[in-house]
């Protein structure tokens, strides 16, 4: 789709080309790494760049972690497996992602956005909820990385609806 892109040769282009790609989004060690290494051969370089932006401040993947997680889970309403895959994708290491998962779980109720999640998705359903209508709402919690234990309970408990008793004439 796109070709090589322009190598650089010198470490101010290198760190210019970093900070702009910052300014845009954070990034985790892992993919400003790659980002540099599409840009020069030059390993060394690639390190030196890469210790200047540590050294500034400017990329740490336990900031990172923290950041992602808490967007994910209160603004895109993600569960903690769907947000740890995403970390893992993204090169951040495991001891940041439990740290990041754990002071986020604090702050939010997995329960209480499971429990939206199937209140919105009930809301936009006509009709009887039908055994394929709850896979499905089951199988949109799972991709978004809600437990399989606490989406099937309240998946359950919300959809039992009581029969009315009608009166045989």
């Amino acid at each position: 789709m796109f070709g090589k892109p322009r190598q650089l040769e010198t470490e101010a282009e290198m760190y210019d080309v970093a900070v702009r790609a910052l300014t845009r989004r954070a990034h985790s060690v892992h993919e400003m790494k790659q980002k540099l290494e599409r840009r020069s051969d030059n390993k060394l370089l690639v390190q030196v760049v890469m210790a200047r932006l540590k050294e500034n401040g400017m990329i740490d993947d336990a900031r990172y972690a923290k950041q992602f997680t808490r967007q994910r889970t209160e603004g895109r309403k993600q569960g903690k497996f769907r947000v740890a895959r995403d970390l893992r994708a993204r090169g951040v290491p495991d001891r940041h992602i439990e740290a990041a998962l754990k002071e986020t779980a604090e702050q939010n109720n997995e329960v209480a956005m499971v429990r939206q999640r199937i209140e919105r998705k009930l809301r936009s359903y006509r009709g009887e909820i039908d055994e394929k209508k709850k896979a499905s709402i089951y199988s949109s919690l799972r991709r978004a990385g809600f437990s399989a234990d606490v989406t099937r309970r309240d998946l359950k408990a919300m959809t039992r609806e009581e029969v009315p008793e009608v009166d045989p004439e």
